[in-house]
């Protein structure tokens, strides 16, 4: 994010935030894997109700692919709201080792002040 708003800041992430919110996109994907395996369980145990007539046959033509895409798309978002979770995760880790190194790399600087004794950095 830029400081757009004249704060001075480039970045303004927050690992707290970042920390308390990941796990609620691994909860979610569990809940939809949950659910789609649910759906994929129950459709398979109705079989074709529709019938073997002319009509029914053509009830599965065009139901049949749609249920293989719902089914595909509903898998491919369970897997997605997880790696949102483990890339929030990674980014707050990140963040923190980062912070971390930029802090001890700026605690070693001594700028000469003008005596020309070197004092730490401020």
């Amino acid at each position: 994010m830029s400081g757009a708003d004249g704060d001075g800041k480039i970045l303004d992430i927050k690992t707290d935030d970042l920390k308390r919110t990941a796990p609620h996109f691994h909860t979610h994907s569990q809940d939809l894997a949950k659910a789609l395996t649910k759906l994929k369980t129950t459709l398979g145990a109705a079989g074709s109700p529709w019938g073997d007539d002319k009509q029914g046959h053509e009830f599965h033509q065009a139901y049949g692919p749609l249920v293989t895409k719902i089914e595909h798309a509903a898998s491919v978002l369970s897997e997605g709201l997880a790696s949102i979770h483990d890339a929030m995760s990674d980014m707050a880790d990140g963040h923190i080792e980062n912070d971390e190194l930029v802090r001890s790399m700026f605690s070693r600087v001594h700028i000469k002040d003008q005596h020309g004794d070197g004092g730490p950095a401020r």
